[in-house]
């Protein structure tokens, strides 16, 4: 048995484009952060500077009428603001076995990168453990 991989399926390369399409709207911006130094003896210096992470410019109603665009084309419901006018910024991927994930993560990753210049993500892999 040989095992072909193709990086062009069409479910793939949708669930991708609803990730990025989620910022659709934010300039490319470059964010810096900082990484903690040693000092001589080895041990971490106290850093006087706080990191940054990605640089989220687009409000939260732009998302919202993102995210409202990409579930009304995929048959979910759609997502509203919180009472306080705040979006909840924890968005899922869900894919059944086998179906690539590894590949849409990464591949998502990639094209956050290039559209908009993100270089920070976490990745959440459960476990039955």
């Amino acid at each position: 048995m040989k095992i072909k991989f193709d990086s062009n399926l069409e479910y793939q390369q949708e669930a991708i484009k609803s990730v990025t399409d989620i910022f659709e709207g934010q300039e490319v911006c470059s964010s810096n952060f900082s990484v903690p130094s040693l000092d001589t003896s080895g041990l971490m210096q106290n850093e006087t500077e706080l990191g940054y992470g990605n640089k989220l410019l687009l409000p939260d109603y732009e998302i919202v009428k993102n995210l409202n665009t990409i579930q009304l084309k995929n048959g979910l419901k759609q997502s509203m603001l919180l009472a306080n006018n705040r979006l909840d910024k924890n968005f899922t991927v869900e894919m059944e076995t086998g179906t690539g994930k590894t590949y849409v993560y990464l591949k998502t990753i990639f094209e956050l990168n290039k559209l908009y210049g993100f270089t920070k993500f976490i990745i959440v892999v459960p476990s039955i453990d």
